[in-house]
């Protein structure tokens, strides 16, 4: 009887996900792959971002003012007017 128990014993263990101080190891290892998975998927489109910058360069384009028009692109009409607004305010009283 008591070999029965503990088999039934075991075999709920094994369906069972294995916790270590209350913690699921199993989703714990998931979350940590799925991050080290993005980080080098970003690793590799920020050198896919850097090698489009140095052919753009080599092209004879200004990587700075392609990277301000990035910016600029992700702005709204009205805060792109405000602040070329305010750019030409202040470039004035500078006398510049």
């Amino acid at each position: 009887m008591l070999a029965e128990i503990e088999d039934t014993t075991q075999a709920e263990d094994v369906a069972a996900p294995i916790a270590v101080g209350g913690i699921a190891v199993e989703r714990l290892c998931s979350f940590i792959e799925r991050v080290e998975r993005l980080d080098e998927e970003r690793k590799a489109l920020t050198s896919d971002i850097k090698d489009i910058f140095n052919e753009a360069k080599s092209a004879g384009f200004d990587v700075k003012t392609i990277k301000q028009i990035l910016k600029l692109r992700k702005l709204e009409p009205t805060e792109i007017e405000e602040m070329e607004t305010l750019l030409h305010i202040y470039m004035r009283s500078l006398g510049m």
